[in-house]
């Protein structure tokens, strides 16, 4: 039985890595699902390979403008929202005294106050269903810190601490929230943006003694997604082979 028949899902950030592993498992199970990102080719270019289901729409998720045109779009074709995946991410990696403001301000932009406004935007449809769920994709940079990674930090505590805000605030309307939080992970995103000798000891601190799949940490949205997770809000999937242990 699929676990999301008939459900409708958007994904943030679904051109790539997780989101993409995400948007695919989804549509194996059954849901009907919205693809956003900003790289407009890789994502149209998915959509299309996963068949009358699914849908792309081009996304900036520091817009609230273009989160409102993500949600009537997705109504629009099929209807109330059920689960929603703030997955969109990025990654700077800099010595603290070599970031800049404009690094901080963009990881902000995208990673919490992105997160900040999908929640925001969808709650209205997922209200008139009385039901829904969102899954924001944290890190287990938002149990502690790294060196090197200030801002991305500070935005991957800040998902946490709105995860659990939003829980309480939107459990009268049956929508549950939670986060996920990867350990270190093989995807574009860290393979391009991190280095060498961080993914190196990465690895040596993971006692799984490897980096995970983009699949793996779909499989625990997915999880949060359906109806196995029914009773669950406002809580830390952990997802990192052991790193926080």
């Amino acid at each position: 039985m699929q676990k999301l028949k008939d459900k409708v899902a958007i994904v943030t950030g679904a051109a790539q890595g997780i989101g993409k592993a995400t948007a695919e498992l989804f549509i194996s199970e059954g849901a009907k699902v919205v693809l956003t990102d900003i790289q407009k080719e890789k994502g149209e270019a998915i959509a299309q390979s996963l068949g009358k289901n699914a849908m792309f729409v081009e996304h900036d998720v520091s817009s609230r403008s273009e989160w409102d045109f993500v949600i009537s779009e997705t109504i629009l074709a099929f209807g109330d929202i059920d689960i929603l995946v703030n997955n969109a991410g990025i990654v700077i990696q800099k010595p603290f005294k070599e970031a800049t403001d404009e690094d901080f301000h963009k990881t902000y932009q995208i990673n919490q106050f992105g997160t900040f406004l999908g929640m925001d935007c969808v709650y209205d449809s997922m209200k008139q269903k009385k039901q829904g769920s969102i899954i924001n994709v944290s890190s287990t940079s938002g149990f502690r810190g790294k060196a090197g990674l200030m801002a991305y930090n500070a935005s991957k505590f800040a998902v946490r601490g709105m995860t659990k805000s939003a829980a309480l605030e939107f459990a009268n309307d049956n929508i549950r929230v939670n986060s996920v939080h990867p350990g270190f992970i093989h995807t574009p995103m860290t393979d391009d943006n991190i280095s060498e000798a961080y993914k190196k000891k990465a690895i040596q601190d993971t006692p799984l003694k490897r980096g995970g799949t983009a699949l793996e940490v779909a499989k625990m949205i997915l999880f949060l997604a359906s109806e196995d997770s029914s009773f669950s809000t406002g809580s830390e999937f952990i997802v990192d082979g052991g790193r926080l242990a």
